[in-house]
């Protein structure tokens, strides 16, 4: 006779500390002991790296105080008259690298991204994003050395003297063209950036709900519309974080850009063409081969100031990134 319903299974037993191995009764406190560990560790490092970077930039920061931001002196030289180093020259150069890099990457990126979650077949999706993303796993130097050799030949006989002929006119455009230069950092910063910003950017569209996107469509809304109306609105932040993390990614640059930018300090310039320096460029380039104290603690200042600069763009980029896995727009009320 088979047995009642209610009878015939048993309820399921509670898992007590009687049960329990030894080891398991040490799992929780262990597991938790090493998370703090791990998290307590990356927290150190990152205060004893800037403990470190002030410390050793404590001379110049004594010395020229906040005056070392707007200063474009910047002569190891001892014993001339112009004997003095400031920054403003490599903010200039860090600053328009970074933006005409984020200008050209950001609408790259974004386009890809839409490319491989929206509108790529299948079978193409998982190969393209393994190409896009194994850019970002050549290393730096080969990407400056490519730059150096190919880009820069390239820039100096076509596309410098294009644009100088059609837009010579702007200021950015103007002057002699040389093929190193701050146009040739922003080429390669925009290649080594691109590959973060589309990946980050691809997560973010894949976040977007399908019930969203299809009762869009179901309205009558076109590909494109849906594009516009659902997905760049949903993910809004979220772009704008990644775009921010390749903000940080471009800051922090020094091997690739120091190879083809042409590492001069002389004066600030409006035109692209001209040779300039980045904050991480000059720190790279000079660092080995400083002579005195000033200079090395000058240096150090200018790690300061990046690693500042990079603190903030991260930080902003995770606010913004965290900030958008929690809002839920009202996107198909425009949707006609």
């Amino acid at each position: 006779m088979a047995a009642h319903p209610s009878t015939s299974a048993a309820p399921p037993q509670r898992l007590t500390s009687a049960h329990r191995s030894a080891a398991d009764r040490l799992g929780d406190p262990v597991l938790r002991t090493l998370t703090w560990l791990a998290s307590a560790l990356a927290v150190l490092v990152l205060i004893g790296l800037a403990y470190k970077v002030f410390d050793l930039a404590g001379e110049s920061i004594s010395k020229y105080g906040l005056g070392f931001i707007t200063s474009e002196n910047w002569n190891p030289s001892q014993g001339t008259s112009t004997y003095g180093f400031g920054a403003a020259i490599f903010l200039y150069g860090t600053a328009v690298t970074s933006f005409f890099s984020l200008l050209v990457a950001a609408p790259v990126s974004i386009a890809i991204a839409l490319f491989l979650t929206e509108l790529a077949p299948r079978g193409v999706r998982r190969p393209v994003a393994t190409l896009v993303e194994l850019l970002a796993a050549i290393p730096s130097v080969v990407l400056g050395l490519w730059g150096l050799i190919v880009l820069a030949p390239a820039m100096r006989n076509t596309i410098e003297p294009a644009l100088n002929s059609v837009f010579g006119w702007i200021p950015l455009f103007s002057g002699t063209v040389s093929g190193v230069g701050l146009l040739t950092a922003i080429v390669i910063l925009t290649i080594m950036t691109v590959p973060i910003v589309s990946s980050v950017t691809r997560e973010v569209f894949d976040t977007v709900p399908d019930d969203l996107k299809e009762g869009a469509l179901a309205l009558g809304a076109t590909r494109w519309e849906v594009v516009r109306m659902v997905i760049l609105p949903y993910s809004r932040s979220g772009v704008v974080g990644a775009v921010i993390l390749g903000l940080g990614r471009a800051l922090g640059e020094a091997i690739a850009v120091a190879l083809v930018i042409g590492n001069t300090a002389t004066a600030i310039h409006a035109s692209l063409f001209e040779p300039g320096s980045t904050l991480a460029s000059r720190i790279a380039t000079e660092y080995a081969g400083a002579t005195t104290t000033l200079q090395i603690s000058s240096l150090a200042y200018l790690a300061a100031i990046l690693l500042v600069l990079s603190l903030i763009a991260n930080v902003v980029a995770r606010l913004i990134v965290r900030r958008s896995a929690t809002r839920v727009p009202a996107v198909l009320g425009g949707v006609q």
